[in-house]
């Protein structure tokens, strides 16, 4: 199989000549590869078997200033207004300023300078793009260029978190005028992309902490099941064939059923420290495929290189039973996992 037919047999519950697989990387460790490697491409030098097309920035940014006031030297505003401060520790890290957190009244949020995604030099070049991989084998995922999430964590970021979830009950309005605005945007950039062809839709928001939700899954379906809803409906009438994927980190079980209703085809990441990917696999695997399941938490920075080895052959036969597996890190590898321990993860999923 060349790479999309692998990606989509595996992503539709077929199953392929290998399990698909799939890396991210924070910017230490791309620093660390191209050091070790020589190479340039990370996708090329481990032969991953999905490429990704996304939109083009936005050529001049809005003057959010009046939103978030004088930030320190060094920071960045991103084109949906949110300050970005540079944090402690690792370089990739950073502190949010909420250009909404001091908004009191609906018109503030019809008023703000929301960023225009739909312009044509933003995604001219997407349909293109897809055509030149599907040429060269392989499967194209298509990422939305949204700060955060689908609805939710863009909301939170322009919004402020602990506000946000504060206006879910004291103040409906303010929160149902932000979550629709950044749907409409989503629905808009998912319909683009989904017509340009992508083999794989992104979508997701984080509402999993470690051993629950962060929110009641009353409250997730009042505010963001609806509306999700009708982002992956626009995408699929674009493009019956779209695969959807949504990403949540952490525990999301009492959700995932809700998930199926409104039409997501593919769970990331399965993050084995909250959910059991054996069991979500027996109880979901009919109807979802997984793309994830090994441990950025624990496997691959504190395990040893057989330890990875171990773990990726066991969710190939246990999760890639019968098909619906593409594996992957949980999220992006940071810089305390081992070299060794990368290498081994990519030689395990091509023994097994």
């Amino acid at each position: 199989m060349v790479p999309r037919e692998r990606v989509l047999a595996a992503l539709r519950r077929q199953v392929p000549d290998r399990v698909p697989m799939y890396m991210e990387f924070t910017p230490p460790v791309v620093d660390k590869f191209h050091s070790i490697t020589g190479s340039s491409d990370p996708a090329d030098y481990f032969d991953l078997d999905i490429r990704e097309v996304s939109f083009e920035p936005c050529k001049k940014v809005a003057d959010f200033s009046m939103y978030l006031g004088e930030l320190p030297p060094g920071s960045n505003v991103n084109e949906w207004g949110v300050g970005e401060v540079k944090g402690s520790g690792w370089s990739h890290f950073v502190d949010f300023v909420h250009p909404l957190q001091k908004a009191a009244t609906v018109k503030e949020i019809e008023d703000y300078p929301f960023p225009d995604m739909t312009q044509e030099y933003r995604w001219q070049h997407i349909p293109k793009a897809v055509k030149r991989w599907h040429e060269l084998g392989y499967a194209v995922r298509g990422l939305p260029p949204f700060y955060g999430g689908t609805v939710f964590e863009t909301a939170w970021a322009l919004r402020g978190l602990e506000n946000l979830l504060v206006d879910f009950v004291q103040n409906r309005a303010m929160a149902g005028a932000l979550l629709d605005r950044v749907t409409d945007i989503s629905k808009g950039t998912a319909t683009i992309l989904a017509a340009a062809g992508v083999d794989v839709l992104v979508t997701g928001d984080d509402v999993g902490m470690q051993r629950t939700m962060m929110m009641s899954p009353s409250m997730w379906r009042e505010w963001l099941k609806p509306r999700l809803a009708s982002v992956i409906e626009a995408a699929k009438e674009a493009n019956p064939e779209v695969l959807i994927f949504y990403h949540s980190c952490g525990y999301i079980e009492p959700i995932i059923p809700d998930l199926i209703e409104i039409g997501v085809d593919i769970l990331n990441p399965v993050q084995p420290e909250s959910m059991d990917p054996e069991r979500i696999k027996k109880l979901y695997g009919n109807e979802l495929a997984f793309w994830g399941t090994i441990g950025t938490q624990t496997t691959l920075p504190f395990g040893t290189p057989d330890e990875v080895r171990q773990e990726v052959k066991r969710m190939i036969e246990t999760v890639g039973d019968g098909g619906g597996l593409l594996i992957s890190p949980t999220h992006v590898i940071e810089p305390d996992v081992p070299w060794e321990n990368i290498m081994a993860f990519v030689d395990a999923v091509k023994e097994y």
